[in-house]
């Protein structure tokens, strides 16, 4: 019965993803960013990391409006060019294929083999600005799409206006590139050495923040606080490592920290 229950949430989340859009799940019927533009270029791209595959999302094959769809074993060596579309008001605050919460200001992505999650490199080809998302969620399902970018991503794309983009998608195997973050990371924090705080990230979920500041405060003994900034009408939340030890200390922190998917800390000062 319980296995029954499971696999009719799973394909209602799959049906309902981002980009069918029929029946009326969602108030707003066609989908749009927010009244305001917002700023997002402070919106730290996705970090990769090893994560086993979610329980929901990732059934194959499965049927969206007629077609079939198949899952990819593993996402190694994907690469491919085509169309990207981004969603954003209609969709914010309601649940993705996975079953987590789609946070238009996080840098996030629909696809539809993919498996979930996964990490991809997304370079726009009209003016060649890239980013890094996280797919956790099903979709396009539009002839010519490749993928379905938050609202963030879009933005830091530059392809909010045109609404689609041609652009490359390059997975990424999180293994490789936390090793090759943890080089540069050491490296930058010999450069930077000022600041009484090391922040690690900074988020527009309190709930994330706090998850992250967790995992902070175990990896380098730290004590973690949540600083909250405001910035284009919207609040952030900033993870705020207090750096009170030695430089070699703080450089070791830097390290750990960029190992197990947080890379970039970096020494800031904070009220």
């Amino acid at each position: 019965m319980i296995k029954h229950i499971w696999v009719s949430i799973l394909m209602l989340a799959l049906i309902s993803g981002c980009s069918s859009k029929s029946g009326g799940r969602y108030s707003i019927k066609n989908d749009h960013g927010p009244a305001s533009p917002v700023d997002v270029s402070h919106v730290p791209d996705a970090v990769p990391k090893v994560e086993p595959r979610s329980r929901g999302g990732n059934k194959s094959p499965y049927v969206v409006l007629g077609k079939t769809y198949y899952v990819m074993k593993d996402a190694n060596g994907y690469r491919e060019e085509g169309g990207a579309s981004w969603y954003g008001k209609k969709f914010h605050g309601h649940l993705t294929s996975n079953g987590e919460v789609y946070d238009m200001y996080e840098m996030t992505a629909a696809h539809k083999s993919l498996p979930i999650p996964s990490y991809v490199k997304v370079t726009n080809l009209a003016n060649n600005r890239q980013v890094i998302v996280r797919v956790n969620d099903r979709g396009p399902f539009h002839k010519g799409r490749i993928i379905d970018l938050s609202y963030a991503a879009a933005s830091k794309l530059g392809m909010l206006s045109h609404g689609t983009a041609r652009v490359r998608v390059e997975a990424i195997n999180p293994r490789s590139w936390q090793s090759s973050q943890s080089v540069r990371a050491l490296g930058k924090s010999n450069m930077a050495n000022q600041g009484r705080y090391l922040q690690v990230g900074a988020y527009s979920v309190r709930a994330s923040a706090e998850r992250v500041a967790q995992e902070a405060e175990r990896l380098t003994g730290a004590k973690a606080r949540i600083g909250e900034t405001q910035s284009s009408g919207r609040v952030l939340y900033r993870v705020l490592l207090v750096a009170d030890a030695s430089e070699a200390e703080v450089e070791k922190w830097v390290g750990l920290l960029a190992q197990n998917g947080y890379p970039g800390a970096h020494r800031v000062d904070f009220p």
